[in-house]
């Protein structure tokens, strides 16, 4: 004959650490789906902007011309991944004659830096981690031997 015990009795449990188990599991799950979204539209976004401020900058008829097309061209694409314009910063560089960046046949490259901000953290949080990833892109194009000038 056995001894009913309300304390030793295992009927009914299951159910409570399944719905435990489950939600210990599952939140650090979708807190890496998140990052990695997070990540993913953040490289998408840099590669992008690099991409196609390279290629508007080597069809601009002046080099002031060329450095508002480029900046606005970061922006779009920036924009399109919900990322904010100034959480980048783009540097261009000239190859073989940095003083003429458009030149006939001269090489334009453009390097965008974004920071992309780890999601649901607050940015008041003040800890020695980094709560935010830098990611870097370039991009090369030439500038057409019809096209530019010289």
């Amino acid at each position: 004959m056995r001894r009913w015990s309300r304390w030793t009795d295992d009927r009914g449990s299951a159910a409570l650490e399944f719905v435990t188990t489950g939600v210990l599991l599952l939140v650090p799950l979708v807190y890496l789906v998140l990052t990695m979204a997070s990540l993913q539209a953040g490289a998408f976004a840099a590669e992008g902007a690099a991409r196609q401020a390279a290629r508007v900058f080597v069809q601009a008829d002046s080099l002031d011309e060329a450095e508002a097309a480029a900046e606005r061209a970061v922006a779009f694409a920036l924009a399109d991944f919900g990322l904010p314009a100034n959480a980048a910063s783009v540097e261009v560089s000239c190859h073989p004659e940095p003083g003429d960046c458009l030149s006939r046949r001269s090489f334009v490259t453009v390097s965008v830096r974004v920071s992309v901000a780890l999601p649901l953290t607050p940015p008041a949080l003040t800890v020695d981690a980094p709560l935010s990833v830098a990611l870097d892109r370039s991009a090369t194009q030439q500038v057409s031997r019809f096209w530019g000038t010289g």
